[in-house]
């Protein structure tokens, strides 16, 4: 945990002119406090960044078949068409020479 480096007070008028510095500064680490006179009514802290936690295998508990992705029958039509059968080919289309 990081600890905090510096606490400083600003009035309202300081904050409105300043506030990128002010957000600048909270990111470092300081607590700047925001005074109306000099009653504290508001505080600029870093927000902590989240990071969702991952899931890994999150299917593996389930059971997952996609219908027709491991179809014996259309991978011998894909290989069919990627290597080509001169046979099977239209008769408007040349064959070619082999």
């Amino acid at each position: 945990m990081m600890a905090k480096l510096l606490v400083m007070q600003v009035t309202i008028h300081q904050a409105k002119t300043q506030l990128s510095k002010l957000i600048a500064a909270a990111e470092r680490g300081e607590e700047v406090i925001i005074a109306r006179r000099e009653k504290r009514v508001a505080r600029i802290v870093a927000e902590k960044a989240e990071r969702p936690k991952r899931v890994l295998g999150f299917l593996a508990s389930r059971n997952v078949r996609l219908k027709g992705f491991f179809d014996p029958a259309l991978d011998a039509r894909i290989a069919e068409d990627f290597y080509g059968n001169p046979s099977a080919m239209p008769e408007t289309v040349d064959k070619p020479r082999l």
